[in-house]
């Protein structure tokens, strides 16, 4: 097929096409911008709380036209985006909430701004708990965009329909997977490389729980692997780092993977064998 063939027939399949979605730039800069306006505003916008404001109501009229983007209709897309608007409040008090854990959880945390500007755990909770939002409202498409441009920019890959509760603590971060049907209940804390996943995968299973349920004031470490929907991780629980879970753990339980240490003697070590490709 020539490349003029390819494009018609390219152009032909998209125009056909039922699906409607949202320009990933802007949408990726709506989310950013409400992160900011909350959390790091610049300062030309705190000159007066008029403008603030107005700088608000342009955000409003972002997500507004991000889903007529959608093919939501006129009237929809205005109560939607409302409904998005008045929950902020709540999700900002969330996340002060998060940062507060990580300030008096890590001991190199100095005060809230360092976390607001320089954290990527509180950045990936925060727009984590933006598109759980969204998913809630039932907004196609765009909950995951938001997660998912969370995921590259931190390493965090969070699903936007998991639900996690409050004083959510993620310490570095890099690495970590929460999946869909995970639930995470308060004051729960989560190092680099944990994966919260499912036993394995099934389309069929797509509309079960297939993730675990973490409770209340649960520490897991580095690199732990927590499996399957009926995995319940008892509260006030830890994981130590690299241990791999497939079943239910009580409360109070600590989870680790015994290492064995051997001491060599004072022999030299042979030397190497050296060869050539």
């Amino acid at each position: 097929m020539s490349n003029s063939n390819f494009l018609i027939k390219l152009f032909e399949n998209n125009k056909k096409s039922k699906s409607y979605f949202p320009n990933k730039k802007t949408s990726k800069k709506f989310v950013e911008d409400l992160f900011h306006i909350l959390f790091t505003p610049d300062r030309n916008l705190l000159k007066d709380v008029f403008s603030f404001k107005e700088n608000y109501k342009i955000l409003q009229k972002k997500l507004y036209s991000i889903l007529l983007e959608l093919n939501i209709k006129e009237k929809n897309a205005e109560k939607i985006s409302q409904i998005f608007f008045d929950k902020i409040p709540h999700i900002y008090h969330l996340l002060i909430i998060d940062a507060n854990a990580i300030l008096e959880f890590d001991p190199a945390a100095t005060v809230l701004e360092e976390i607001f500007l320089s954290y990527p755990g509180f950045f990936a909770t925060a727009l984590y708990r933006m598109s759980h939002q969204l998913w809630i409202q039932k907004i196609p498409i765009l909950p995951r965009l938001i997660t998912e441009y969370a995921h590259s920019k931190t390493g965090i890959d969070i699903h936007a329909s998991a639900e996690i509760g409050k004083a959510f603590v993620i310490d570095h971060g890099t690495g970590i997977v929460i999946g869909s049907s995970t639930k995470i209940g308060n004051q729960v804390k989560i190092y680099q490389g944990v994966t919260l996943g499912a036993i394995y995968v099934d389309k069929q299973l797509a509309n079960k729980k297939r993730h675990p349920t973490i409770e209340d004031k649960v520490t897991i470490y580095a690199g732990a692997t927590i499996l399957g929907g009926e995995t319940v991780i008892g509260h006030d629980s830890v994981l130590g780092g690299n241990v791999w879970v497939t079943r239910s753990i009580p409360p109070f339980s600590i989870v680790y993977q015994k290492s064995e240490i051997r001491m060599r003697n004072n022999s030299p070590f042979p030397d190497p064998i050296n060869f050539m490709i």
